[in-house]
């Protein structure tokens, strides 16, 4: 690597516009940061060689210098903010209501939205923040942020490390707040020495030559704010993956207990009773909003459960033994938690048919005497049913949630007995060949209309199921302490600053500059404390005077 030797002496590397030793601008280097050989340095990362600008011959080389270039991530922080907000128009895959026409996306996009749903479905963006895209979008910001730290963080670290007291002449002239003074006294440097360590500023004295600083930390505050937004980021990835982030769906009757999905198979759950609460219609609080909604307004609903864990059983193979860990009312946005889990209430179906009853009789019996009952449990349907009376129902067909689909024949909308319908073989007790009945809410249709027998609805019972979310998220901590370390960084960069004041003998007199990162005005006040009842000039500001 070629090497750049100053006129102090000191060999600085390819790249650097300053010397490290004393700040004499490197004349061959004055277009980098914008320099130009203006009359004012340009002091950002105080003129030390940056990787970005110094090779630049093999790829890796380019793809550093590329994600060194804040314009590049500024460009792909908009790309991804542009992205997310596209995303956000409509719900996300995981999102579709349960009570949708169909929680198919290919459908329900477009059912819902209309040609623009069609669009954002086939873009992709029904399932934007997991797809692989966006997440290498993600890891290109993360990449940029840390290449783009490194290419600055390590070389301004050296550089303000190393800072010396003794200046090149030509560093103080060129700096924004400059003055000359021809006589000072060793009584007015004292005193501006005392007066500096007064505001706090930390003195270095070599040959004559000082340099006061405080709030260098400030200047670390940006690689602060990259180091939170890499966790950050990080965790958005780790977020993506089953080991930090699991949710799952599940839908829970009355009455049931069955073992949380995600967990396992170790954890529990027993919905003792689900309840829904709606507004009062009279309440004068409420009553024209819920007058325009036309339908009673949920107002609470919840379910009452309990979660148990599964302990080992003793024999191999036994069911487990389920104890008790938890209890209380799943609510919206009030959860219930335990260990690393979390339940949400997220949706319910009221009215869904739990078990319905049903009996023969003769076709032509008006008074439809009973020739043998039976009862279907839609938990678990049975496909046959053996009666007492010698009869044998045979269950054909079986749809849930009927409907007729667009060719006229029935079919089921989900598997939720909703609409319960069945095609059922009525075999007598004579032996004789089996008739055949449909038979619904409402409908009980003769296949052939020549059946001796028919199968008549005598009761149901019917219960409300919930629809809970299950979920465990370890990633959550990452975001927060990214999120808090983003802040200090924000504050660090934000309250402190990094302010410097040169002090160079010459000629009896002296040279005196100042630079800050930020407030200009505030190192002009501490040089006014400090050159108060002295004889030494007050530094003028150069950049005005340009102007």
């Amino acid at each position: 690597m070629k090497k750049i030797k100053c006129e102090c002496g000191h060999v600085n590397p390819e790249g650097t516009v300053l010397c490290e030793s004393c700040g004499k601008p490197i004349e061959e280097n004055q277009h980098i940061d914008g320099n130009d050989k203006k009359k004012l340095l340009n002091m950002r990362y105080d003129g030390t060689a940056r990787r970005s600008q110094t090779y630049n011959k093999s790829i890796v080389d380019k793809i550093w210098s590329f994600f060194s270039s804040v314009k590049v991530g500024v460009w792909l922080i908009v790309i991804a903010l542009i992205a997310s907000a596209i995303g956000s128009i409509f719900p996300q895959e995981q999102y579709i209501p349960a009570d949708a026409v169909s929680r198919d996306p290919a459908i329900f996009y477009e059912e819902r939205y209309g040609i623009l749903g069609q669009i954002f479905y086939q873009l992709g963006f029904h399932n934007l923040y997991s797809s692989w895209w966006y997440m290498i979008l993600i890891a290109l910001i993360g990449i940029s942020l840390v290449i783009c730290s490194l290419d600055r963080f390590v070389p301004l670290f050296r550089a303000l490390r190393k800072q010396k007291a003794k200046r090149h002449a030509t560093f103080l002239q060129r700096q924004r707040l400059f003055s000359k003074t021809e006589h000072v006294s060793d009584e007015d440097m004292e005193t501006v020495k005392q007066r500096l360590k007064k505001q706090r500023y930390n003195i270095t004295e070599e040959d004559g030559h000082i340099l006061a600083e405080k709030g260098r930390f400030s200047r670390w505050g940006p690689y602060v704010n990259h180091i939170g937004l890499i966790i950050i980021l990080l965790a958005a990835l780790l977020r993506q993956t089953s080991v930090f982030y699991m949710e799952e769906y599940v839908w829970i009757r009355e009455g049931e207990k069955q073992v949380l999905p995600g967990t396992n198979q170790q954890y529990y759950i027993e919905n003792k009773d689900f309840i829904l609460e709606n507004y009062d219609p009279e309440d004068e609080k409420f009553k024209d909003a819920l007058a325009k909604e036309g339908v009673p307004v949920a107002s609470n609903y919840q379910t009452n459960a309990v979660i148990y864990k599964a302990m080992e059983p003793e024999v191999t193979g036994a069911e487990p033994e389920l104890k008790k860990i938890e209890e209380g009312s799943i609510r919206l946005n009030e959860p219930i938690k335990f260990d690393n889990y979390v339940v949400y209430q997220r949706g319910y179906q009221q009215n869904e048919f739990s078990s319905m009853s049903f009996k023969i009789h003769e076709t032509d019996d008006a008074d439809e005497q009973s020739l043998g009952e039976f009862t279907v449990d839609f938990t678990s349907p049975k496909s046959e049913y053996e009666l007492e009376s010698g009869f044998k129902v045979e269950i054909n067909n079986y749809y849930p949630d009927y409907y007729l689909d667009d060719k006229g024949e029935p079919a089921s909308e989900t598997d939720y007995p909703r609409n319960p319908a069945f095609v059922m073989m009525v075999y007598p007790p004579d032996g004789s060949e089996p008739e055949i009945s449909f038979l619904g809410i409402g409908k009980n249709i003769d296949a052939t209309g020549e059946n001796d027998y028919k199968v008549g609805i005598t009761n149901f019972e019917m219960r409300d199921v919930s629809g809970l979310s299950v979920r465990r998220d370890y990633s959550l901590p990452y975001f927060i302490v990214g999120a808090i370390i983003f802040m200090i960084g924000v504050i660090q960069g934000m309250y402190w600053h990094h302010r410097r004041i040169w002090i160079r003998p010459q000629d009896g007199g002296i040279l005196l500059a100042a630079h800050t990162n930020k407030n200009w005005h505030g190192v002009k006040s501490d040089i006014e404390k400090m050159i108060d009842g002295t004889n030494i000039q007050m530094v003028t500001d150069q950049q005005e005077l340009d102007k």
